[in-house]
C-alpha cells in the first residue's frame, strides 16, 4: 500500500536542447517510495519502502523518455517493526506487528513477490515541462496501467560534487484490490496513494 511516488512538474531546470537521450541511475540513499492509506475511516497511516532502484532515460529535445522503478517490498517500514499490543492479528500465529502483517501473504507477500515494478509507456510534456508519466505497475504478479503525476522535476550539477543529476517527486493512486490485495478492506482503505521522491545521477 503505497502512498505509491513523478506530480505537476514545475519547470525543468535545464532547457530543452539538441542533446540526445541521457541516462540517469537512481541514488539509493536519496530515493524512496512513500505510501498512505486510511485506517478505520479515521486517520491516515503512512509508510515507506527503504530500498528503491531505477533508471531514467530522457530526451528533452524529442520530449520522450523511459523510466523503470523497482521497489523492494520487504523494505517496507511503517514504524511498527516489533510485536505490540493493538497490532494486526494473525489467526494462525498470534499477534504480529503491522510491518510483519503487511509483509505477509495477506498483503504484499514479499516471500513470493519481492519486487513491485513501474515501467513507463509514455512521457507527457506541457511545453518544456514534464507533467506526467504513463506506465504499468506490477504488484503481486498482476500488471495494471497507472499514471505518475509529476510535482517537481529539476536537473543540474550537484552543488558539491558537480556531477550531473536530476531530482523528481511524483504521485500516483490505485486500488490495491485491483492487484489482488483484498485483506482487511473493512479496516484499511482500498485506495492507496504512493509518492516517489528520487535523485538520479547521469551515467
Amino acid at each position: 500500500m503505497f502512498r505509491t511516488s513523478v506530480p505537476v512538474l514545475m519547470a525543468c531546470a535545464l532547457p530543452l536542447g539538441a542533446v540526445a537521450a541521457e541516462s540517469y541511475e537512481f541514488d539509493a540513499a536519496h530515493s524512496f517510495a512513500h505510501f498512505s492509506v486510511v485506517h478505520l475511516g479515521m486517520s491516515t497511516i503512512h509508510g515507506r519502502f527503504d530500498r528503491v532502484s531505477g533508471k531514467l532515460t530522457l530526451d528533452r529535445s524529442a520530449k520522450t523518455g523511459d523510466l523503470v522503478v523497482k521497489v523492494a517490498t520487504a523494505s517496507l517500514n511503517t514504524g511498527d517493526p516489533k510485536q505490540e499490543s493493538g497490532s494486526l492479528v494473525s489467526k494462525a500465529n498470534g499477534p504480529r506487528s503491522r510491518d510483519e502483517t503487511l509483509r505477509s501473504g495477506d498483503f504484499f507477500n514479499v516471500a513470493e513477490f519481492p519486487d513491485a515494478t513501474f515501467k513507463s509507456t509514455r512521457f507527457n510534456f506541457s511545453g518544456d515541462s514534464l507533467e506526467s508519466v504513463d506506465g504499468t505497475l506490477t504488484l503481486l504478479g498482476a500488471t495494471k496501467p497507472i499514471k505518475l503525476t509529476v510535482t517537481q522535476f529539476r536537473c543540474g550539477p550537484h552543488p558539491f560534487n558537480k556531477k550531473e543529476m536530476c531530482g523528481a517527486d511524483a504521485v500516483a493512486q490505485f486500488k490495491r484490490s485491483d492487484f489482488g490485495m483484498k485483506s482487511g478492506l473493512t479496516a484499511i482503505s482500498d485506495e492507496v496513494k504512493v509518492t516517489f521522491d528520487v535523485e538520479a545521477y547521469k551515467q
